[in-house]
């Protein structure tokens, strides 16, 4: 099963300089957004596992979105993570259940070498309110380097009776990151987390 999806919206983030220094390679984020119907608004509902089916599709058409929109392979992306903003005729559960249950297997599986957990932000708002996506490495979750966020808003969205799902990738770590940690060429690739 799949949602009802009124607008996908597709943001590209291009970092070129940080206080008048070029990076040597621009760092690009892309933030992929759905807008969905909310089957549960206004209705109180325990079993949200029909949320299960919808978030696994979502995941699959988020990632091939934003893999598209920034013209990478999956072995380009560094890092990522997820949101969701519910409309106020919604519980936050109801999102929390697109996000979690079964979201994230289409997302490793498209982006492979996948290790981390995809770090997640989630909340009920307005149409037009913003969210921060938490970012992280998708290899291990000490990887200091990609620390990083990016907000994310749609004017119209999300409506009363409505979600706005949101999947963040990048191409690259913060610009001239220098705060030490664990880097990138160090990651063992055994837990996620070192």
């Amino acid at each position: 099963m799949k949602p009802y999806v009124r607008k996908e919206v597709v943001i590209i983030d291009e970092i070129r300089a940080e206080i008048g220094r070029p990076l040597p390679v621009p760092l690009r984020k892309c933030a992929s957004v759905a807008i969905v119907e909310n089957l549960f608004a206004g209705k109180r509902v325990e079993d949200l596992s029909l949320y299960g089916e919808y978030g696994e599709w979502l995941g699959r058409l988020l990632v091939e979105n934003a893999l598209e929109a920034l013209g990478v392979g999956p072995e380009e992306i560094q890092s990522y993570g997820k949101a969701v903003v519910t409309g106020l005729a919604g519980e936050q559960e109801h999102g929390s259940a697109l996000l979690h249950i079964a979201f994230d297997g289409p997302v490793r599986e498209a982006l492979r070498d996948t290790l981390s957990i995809i770090p997640s932000t989630e909340k009920a708002g307005p149409a037009g309110c913003s969210v921060d996506v938490p970012l992280h490495s998708k290899r291990a979750v000490k990887v200091r380097t990609h620390y990083d966020a990016m907000e994310v808003s749609v004017a119209d969205a999300p409506r009363p009776d409505e979600i706005m799902v949101v999947l963040c990738l990048t191409t690259g770590s913060r610009p001239f990151p220098r705060v030490g940690g664990l880097l990138l060429d160090q990651v063992k690739g055994v837990d996620g987390v070192s």
